[in-house]
């Protein structure tokens, strides 16, 4: 059984910053590839950010690119989404989720088999 908690949501001000944790209940967490994904209103789920078991391979999409980073204890079990000079369009419910897959097999939520409840993230102009 794998589960997954978000926390560290909130408001933030536009140019701000957020951080958002993940804490996996898992037996064999470095095995598992971490993805960062979230969903507007009216808007589909994306992937964000995700990094691979080992942390050594990372993936972000384009409009977070340059401000975001993803990284992950594998000793406390946790992966982060740190974001900076975040805007209104930053705004979403984000979820954390695992794939057992030593790599960064795909983009898709399809591909992740275990997710959290989300924590929502509000980015006030």
């Amino acid at each position: 059984q794998v589960q997954l908690v978000e926390s560290g949501g909130g408001l933030v001000q536009a140019g701000g910053s957020l951080k958002l944790t993940c804490a996996v209940t898992v037996l064999a967490f470095r095995d598992y590839t971490m993805g960062w994904f979230r969903e507007a209103p009216g808007k589909h789920r994306e992937m964000v950010a995700a990094i691979n078991g080992k942390g050594e391979d990372t993936y972000y999409t384009r409009s977070v690119v340059g401000r975001t980073t993803i990284s992950r204890d594998n000793a406390k079990n946790t992966v982060y989404l740190q974001m900076t000079m975040v805007s209104p369009e930053d705004t979403a419910l984000y979820y954390c989720a695992a794939d057992l897959a030593d790599d960064i097999a795909t983009i898709s939520d399809a591909g992740y088999d275990y997710w959290g409840l989300g924590t929502q993230v509000t980015v006030s102009a």
